[in-house]
């Protein structure tokens, strides 16, 4: 296990106990926030005194990094979900294209087999209604099924028993890989929320201490802004006017 999943499992109570409401979904990349709350955490080294003198608790100090570990860690465990549903979906359109060729093959096979089989038939003709919610995976399903309850006809027309398995397995997997590529874990989701909730506590904390007792020292101020944030502001506005750290004070 390495040092994110170690940091993450030892915060887990203190992320998941951030209530719904005031949970937060990141409002900028992930993988950036994470990075300038590192960097602010190298940043705070050279003024622990001050920023504490002035009032800020040391638990977030001493925290910071390892929040950032955590919020790493929940954002890869939410990304690896992403990439497997991903997957699960361009698998899910390659054994589509097969399931419909054996689903066919089956129905044709089993029509002409079947044909002096009343019940049998019966059974393959509710199988085959179209007015009923088309269902490709249970249709493989039941095909199956039918099949190996009547073996003897399709016996008789040389067919390949070996289909029946191959309808059984492959109707198997494709109902595992539906739930995968249509699902959505809102668990996973819901923690990396509020992995980056909980960093985000500490980090703009940190930064309204460092912007306050800074204030008249931009070399140390400076350590305090997110270079993302400002690069938006100046995106929006004239890059001719400076940019003004203590608005995030309300001044």
């Amino acid at each position: 296990m390495n040092t994110d999943a170690i940091v993450y499992d030892q915060m887990m109570q203190e992320i998941t106990s951030i209530p719904p409401h005031k949970t937060l979904s990141p409002s900028m990349p992930m993988d950036a926030y994470i990075q300038e709350a590192l960097l602010l955490h190298h940043w705070t080294q050279a003024d622990h005194d001050a920023l504490l003198k002035a009032g800020l608790s040391e638990t977030l100090l001493v925290d910071l990094p390892y929040r950032a570990n955590a919020a790493r860690e929940a954002q890869t465990i939410w990304r690896n979900f992403l990439e497997g549903q991903s997957e699960a979906q361009q698998r899910w359109r390659i054994e589509t294209a097969e399931a419909y060729e054996l689903r066919d093959e089956l129905i044709h096979v089993m029509k002409y087999a079947y044909r002096e089989e009343a019940n049998a038939m019966s059974k393959l003709m509710q199988i085959c209604d179209y007015d009923k919610n088309f269902d490709l995976v249970s249709d493989l399903h039941e095909l199956a099924s039918l099949g190996r309850e009547n073996l003897s006809p399709l016996r008789n027309v040389g067919f390949n028993l070996a289909r029946l398995e191959q309808a059984a397995v492959l109707s198997h997997g494709m109902r595992q890989l539906m739930d995968a590529a249509a699902g959505t874990d809102t668990l996973v989701k819901t923690v990396r929320d509020q992995a980056y909730t909980y960093l985000k506590e500490a980090v703009d904390a940190i930064r309204e201490c460092g912007l306050c007792v800074f204030w008249q020292n931009p070399e140390r101020r400076k350590g305090y802004e997110s270079n993302t944030l400002r690069r938006k502001e100046y995106s929006r506005n004239d890059v001719t006017q400076p940019y003004v750290a203590t608005k995030s004070l309300g001044k």
